[in-house]
């Protein structure tokens, strides 16, 4: 007779948590105590990203979301001008910002934060003089 191995892999339940201990477990990791694998070992979390999960919906601290990029591009001057352009599109967004910002202040304050060009106050400039 021949014997077989054969493996039984056990299925256990989904475990559920409250909402408290969610929290509770995201305060103690953005206290910097431990780190991620060590509150899973301690609260006897199994999934290895869902401590992650709960902090990017409870925490107060940013969890940037990984992202497959994928293939690099062939072209490095393509991806040097993708790049350029995002950086490009990230300062429009700024000044219109700090635009937003002093119009509102300049409303709140009754002051205008933006200098006049000084080229533009003056009434006559030196004019520069030619040495022989």
């Amino acid at each position: 007779m021949e014997k077989h191995d054969v493996r039984v892999k056990v299925i256990t339940p989904p475990t559920q948590y409250s909402e408290a201990f969610k929290r509770a477990v995201v305060a103690e990791l953005e206290k910097g105590i431990l780190n991620k694998d060590q509150i899973r070992t301690k609260y006897g979390i199994r999934g290895k990203s869902i401590v992650l999960e709960w902090c990017r919906k409870y925490g107060k601290l940013p969890y940037v979301k990984s992202f497959n990029i994928g293939r690099p591009m062939k072209d490095p001057q393509k991806q040097r001008i993708k790049e350029l352009e995002k950086q490009l599109e990230d300062a429009r967004l700024k000044v219109l910002a700090y635009e937003k910002l002093i119009s509102i202040t300049e409303k709140e304050e009754g002051i205008s934060i933006l200098k006049k060009d000084v080229a533009k106050q003056l009434t006559s400039l030196p004019k520069p003089t030619q040495e022989e």
